[in-house]
């Protein structure tokens, strides 16, 4: 990988960070109860541009900056799983079940979307 590619991963990956810590802070003030709605919104959204970025069929340096670099930063796998556990430790088997497959099935539901939007273009 070439010296502008790092450059462009650590940039957009620093930028990438801010926007999912913004985007869920904005979700979860806005939200009562203890379901993860802000790393749901972060999650979804996430694999929407993941999906748009594969259905324009981004390559080379520009799918390692994006892909890479800006939704690797973006997106949180251990956020959701750490969430999720605490949902079950204090006993909420309901929201714990809830996360999991809504964050799954949404997931795919909106990659799919992205995939099919980006391959409109």
């Amino acid at each position: 990988m070439s010296a502008p590619t790092w450059i462009g991963v650590a940039l957009v990956g620093g930028v990438a960070a801010l926007a999912r810590f913004t985007l869920d802070l904005a979700v979860s003030d806005r939200a009562s109860g203890s379901f993860p709605v802000g790393t749901l919104a972060v999650n979804l959204s996430g694999t929407a541009v993941l999906g748009f970025v594969s259905g324009v069929a981004l390559h080379g340096a520009a799918l390692t900056i994006v892909a890479g670099g800006g939704l690797g930063s973006y997106t949180t796998f251990s956020t959701w799983m750490f969430e999720s556990q605490r949902l079950g430790e204090v006993g909420d088997a309901r929201a714990l079940w809830l996360n999991i497959s809504l964050s799954l099935l949404a997931g795919l539901a909106a990659v799919a979307l992205g995939h099919w939007i980006g391959g409109l273009l």
